[in-house]
């Protein structure tokens, strides 16, 4: 088995999902008391989220090569960003290692290509629903995105900074995501992208109308089968 290693922190709220999906994953596939192998480097989100409010993506792309780094040096075979917006700095984040670095995106790519999904509503953090770098990868793989209107906007990345990524958790916020939801659905969306590593812990399976990729599980899955030699990086 692979080392996998992780670069989380941002927010540690959904870091831990991705050490409980790991270890599920690797347990269901082995058995007994199989477990995966992960080395971890958790930033401070206080350092990253300063960066990402000054737009200093030279500083924030230091400190992700740094951990990804000493990922390498800890044993990791293959390296991840638990972290769907600092996805913006993962050319620098690859480039610091000389083992394989897997792109979230991708991940979402392979279940949405799985399921024949060819047009996907991509919520998150305005950085990724406004920003080139996901939408690009994504269309890379032959996937069309649609995002919400710019209020639908505004809200997501709200509850994500001022709720999610401290821990708290809204019905009425729930409730929110949902409408937003249901108008993607309107404009011809086949699946929502949960492209906030935290939106999986407000939106639970079955809640929304539409299919949804939780980009942790699609990240994790594919990070267990790179692991396990099931899959390769393309």
């Amino acid at each position: 088995m692979k080392t996998i290693g992780l670069v989380g922190g941002m927010s540690w709220h959904s870091t831990a999902t991705y050490y409980r999906i790991l270890n599920e994953q690797v347990a269901a596939r082995r058995g007994g008391h199989a477990s995966a192998r992960i080395s971890l480097q958790s930033l401070d989100f206080a350092e990253i989220r300063d960066c990402q409010i000054r737009g200093d993506w030279i500083r924030s792309g230091e400190l992700i090569a740094d951990a990804a780094r000493r990922c390498e040096a800890g044993g990791a075979d293959l390296v991840a960003l638990c972290t769907n917006l600092m996805h913006t700095n993962f050319g620098a984040f690859e480039d610091a290692v000389t083992v394989p670095a897997v792109h979230i995106a991708d991940a979402v790519a392979a279940v949405a290509q799985a399921n024949g999904w060819r047009t996907v509503s991509l919520i998150g953090t305005r950085g990724v629903m406004e920003g080139p770098f996901y939408t690009e990868r994504l269309a890379g793989h032959g996937i069309d995105v649609i995002v919400p209107d710019e209020t639908g906007r505004e809200l997501l990345d709200r509850v994500i900074f001022d709720e999610l990524t401290q821990g708290v958790i809204r019905e009425e916020s729930r409730a929110a995501y949902l409408n937003v939801i249901c108008d993607q659905r309107a404009r011809g969306a086949e699946a929502v992208v949960l492209a906030c590593t935290e939106i999986g812990l407000l939106v639970r399976p079955g809640d929304a109308p539409l299919p949804m990729i939780d980009t942790v599980e699609a990240h994790a899955q594919l990070l267990v089968e790179l692991a396990l030699e099931e899959a390769s990086v393309s």
